[in-house]
């Protein structure tokens, strides 16, 4: 199989993307609210069966000189949620200015006239495509 699914973590929004291997490529998904008990695993539940991925990839938000901070130990527990409830093999991958780049692609998207304003939201699921397609651009080159 060479379906991956590739998750931002924050606190309030999970954006998801899927990707494949083949191609090497990955476009934004979806996003899945977090409310005080965790994510909504029920739209999580429903990616997972409709996309089968056989690998999942989750950002890991590191400070600039690599040391961990909260959000780093959020998206720790979240793998390891992934990884229990799914039984598929969670990558981490540094997220270092993958909101940043996501946030550029949908200026970019908006002048082009591709995306409107309200499309903002989706920009957490950008993100996890940026993120998913830095995995795949060095375990497909392995």
């Amino acid at each position: 199989m060479s379906c991956v699914l590739g998750f931002d973590v924050g606190s309030r929004l999970i954006g998801v993307a899927v990707g494949n291997r083949v191609t090497a490529s990955a476009r934004a998904l979806a996003v899945v609210p977090v409310h005080e008990g965790g994510p909504d695993w029920a739209k999580l539940d429903d990616l997972n069966r409709q996309w089968l991925p056989d690998t999942l990839v989750v950002g890991l938000p590191l400070a600039l000189d690599g040391t961990e901070q909260p959000a780093t130990r959020l998206a720790r527990r979240f793998a390891e949620h992934l990884r229990q409830r799914y039984r598929a093999p969670v990558a981490l991958v540094d997220e270092q200015y993958s909101s940043q780049e996501a946030a550029q692609r949908f200026a970019e998207a908006r002048a082009a006239g591709t995306r409107r304003r309200r499309d903002a939201a989706a920009i957490d699921a950008q993100a996890a495509a940026v993120i998913l397609e830095r995995w795949l651009a060095v375990s497909v080159s392995d």
